[in-house]
């Protein structure tokens, strides 16, 4: 049941609002006195905010980066309640590094800069009742970085998530060296990107100082590498070149995701133990793990998604009955002294917090954890925080793990004083489809 509300919005271009710089982080108290922070991260800033999803239309496994002038992204998340609420949207220019430009809203945005979010479908008899909430990203005028903010009642203090997103304006071009092996030691361990950018049509005065290069792995923010430094500058043939990185600027090849299949609570899919249907909601209990640390590199039958997460539901073929689940994992390894182990996934956003980090069994010898899923297909791997042993520890890393790169170019002109992103670039790493 599909929902749309009419609204009516008085639009006053001269009551736009400036941003407020990233160094100076709001602080903000709602009416139930929990103090909230505006962070320009993938987050939720209460519990009953779910499974946030932003990416292309119909693409739900695709990067939430757009082309300029084809705005095509979607939000979609779920509220664990009964009743709508009334939300509204809210775009937050970045720089590079996502700290917030000093751009006014005019300057990067057509219209007022806030957004009713009127879409949205109640669940249909799940054990957990929710609202999915739907909103198509409206278009800006500049490319760059952005953050999509939420927040309840037009009161932009209570803030319920923040979701990054990239829109790309082709101005330059990329000339890719297929070897993706680092040199020396860590070789057997890691990959490399070795790639050339050609800037003949942006007039760049000094590109050493005015180009900054990110560069991301499957799609996460914990382990990406920034602004990379190019290895050789030539100015008449207006080339950056980028090789022969040392060994931070490589990632790290790490190993395919392990996966579950919780499309259906009828029986147990893949990797899943068993269904315990007694209780509300469901708890489902995923395979013992081990780790995979001393393990040779291992084709998987099944490609994996890249650590990324596909709603579906085999019982009934409408995502409105879908339901949420208890699911429990358990990873059998001793304790990890001075360190804590964590499920992660894009379903948490790679966050590594209180929510996902799991406690020690001492009758089972292992560590477990539980969190609330909605029905689908996951990827997930186990991340060790510890000073002295790398957080792959429990995985192992190789480099013909296949993986997802892009890589991001950014300019700053004179006017507007904001990073540009002028070139976006696809790299898939021993690709398996």
């Amino acid at each position: 049941m599909n929902i749309t509300l009419n609204s009516l919005i008085i639009i006053s271009l001269a009551a736009l609002s400036a941003c407020v710089p990233i160094n100076q982080p709001t602080a903000t108290a709602t009416p139930g006195g929990k103090t909230k922070t505006l962070q320009l991260i993938d987050r939720a800033y209460e519990s009953i905010i779910k499974t946030i999803q932003l990416h292309p239309d119909g693409q739900p496994l695709e990067p939430a980066v757009a082309r300029l002038g084809q705005p095509n992204l979607v939000l979609e998340f779920d509220d664990l309640r009964d009743h709508n609420d009334n939300y509204y949207a809210k775009i937050i220019h970045c720089n590079y590094n996502w700290s917030q430009s000093t751009l006014q809203d005019l300057d990067f945005m057509t219209v007022y800069n806030e957004f009713p979010i009127n879409t949205f479908e109640f669940s249909v008899d799940t054990h957990v009742p929710y609202v999915h909430y739907k909103f198509n990203v409206p278009g800006v005028k500049l490319p760059g970085n952005y953050v999509l903010i939420v927040y309840r009642e037009s009161n932009k203090d209570d803030l319920i998530l923040s979701r990054r997103f990239m829109v790309y304006q082709t101005q330059v071009t990329f000339k890719r060296d297929g070897n993706l092996i680092g040199p020396g030691a860590a070789a057997d361990i890691s990959q490399q990107l070795n790639f050339t950018i050609n800037y003949q049509n942006v007039n760049i005065l000094n590109a050493m100082t005015d180009v900054h290069v990110n560069m991301r792995q499957n799609q996460r923010w914990d382990n990406m590498v920034n602004d990379v430094r190019p290895s050789f500058v030539r100015e008449i043939e207006k080339e950056l070149e980028y090789r022969y990185f040392d060994d931070a600027k490589m990632f790290r090849g790490g190993n395919e995701f392990r996966f579950f299949d919780l499309r259906s609570l009828n029986y147990p899919g893949q990797n899943v133990d068993r269904i315990n249907k007694t209780v509300r909601p469901f708890e489902a209990y995923i395979q013992k793990d081990k780790s995979r640390e001393s393990e040779a590199y291992s084709q998987p039958q099944i490609p994996d998604i890249n650590g990324n997460f596909n709603l579906d539901n085999y019982d009934y073929r409408d995502m409105a009955y879908a339901n949420y689940v208890n699911v429990n994992f358990t990873l059998a390894v001793p304790p990890v002294v001075n360190g804590d182990v964590y499920v992660a996934g894009a379903f948490n956003y790679w966050n590594l917090g209180a929510a996902n980090k799991m406690k020690y069994d001492t009758v089972q010898h292992a560590y477990t954890s539980r969190m609330l899923l909605k029905q689908g297909w996951y990827n997930y791997q186990y991340v060790v925080r510890t000073p002295n042993r790398p957080s792959y520890m429990f995985e192992g890393s190789h480099f013909e793990t296949e993986n997802f790169y892009e890589i991001f170019v950014y300019y700053r002109p004179y006017q507007p004083q904001a990073d540009l992103l002028i070139g976006y670039e696809r790299i898939e790493a021993n690709p398996r489809r």
